[in-house]
């Protein structure tokens, strides 16, 4: 498939209105995250996530809400969750969020802690501030999709992380954006263009059985 098929859109595709979706997902993730406690399970927190997006008036889900506490931080957005975890008092968790306002999708997620622990506070930190050095480079120009996920892998051994390869980055549109199929932002052998893509960033502490994620619209 050729790079203008992989960047296709729909008749109803508006960067404003992506960029609008993508800010009433952060908008959700900033209402969800504050009621998710410890003692709480994750699928309590997906239950929780799912009323804060009917009362924010989303269209729909486009991707299902994933929550993930502690040692599941690790797994990729496809792995299924043997347990349902509970949330420590000293813990890590983040929401990974999908949905669709105006027809376009919004995509969107984040890190946060419980507690006081300073190396889960460091790896939360450490996935947005890798996510902002790769958009960094991105705004910089000429520079291929799968250039930024071999600069983000460098940038997270610098930093002492693992970055995890097998998340790399997808395609969003107007709904539904599947019907393009324009694969991994990692896999992209072209310069991205913006209001397109996810840009994905999955660490896991180096000796620690827990990550982070991080992952917004290059817009």
């Amino acid at each position: 498939m050729n790079a203008l098929n992989k960047e296709a859109v729909g008749a109803t595709y508006s960067i404003d209105s992506m960029r609008h979706a993508q800010a009433k997902t952060w908008d959700a993730i900033r209402a969800l995250a504050p009621l998710i406690k410890p003692g709480m399970r994750e699928s309590e927190a997906r239950a929780l996530g799912k009323q804060v997006l009917e009362d924010l008036d989303t269209q729909r889900i486009w991707h299902p809400l994933l929550l993930r506490f502690g040692a599941n931080t690790l797994k990729t957005f496809g792995e299924r969750a043997k347990e349902d975890l509970v949330l420590g008092e000293n813990d890590i968790f983040f929401i990974d969020m999908g949905a669709v306002w105006q027809g376009h999708e919004g995509d969107a997620g984040e890190t946060f802690t419980t507690g006081n622990d300073p190396q889960m506070i460091a790896c939360a930190a450490a996935a947005q501030t890798l996510f902002e050095v790769v958009q960094a480079r991105w705004q910089q120009g000429r520079v291929t999709g799968l250039e930024l996920y071999t600069y983000a892998e460098e940038q997270a051994q610098a930093m002492g992380w693992k970055l995890n390869l097998d998340i790399k980055g997808h395609r969003v549109s107007d709904f539904p954006h599947s019907v393009h199929k324009g694969g991994d932002l990692g896999d992209f052998d072209l310069e991205p263009n913006a209001g397109l893509w996810i840009l994905e960033i999955q660490i896991a502490h180096p000796t620690l059985p827990y990550g982070a994620f991080f992952e917004d619209l290059l817009a």
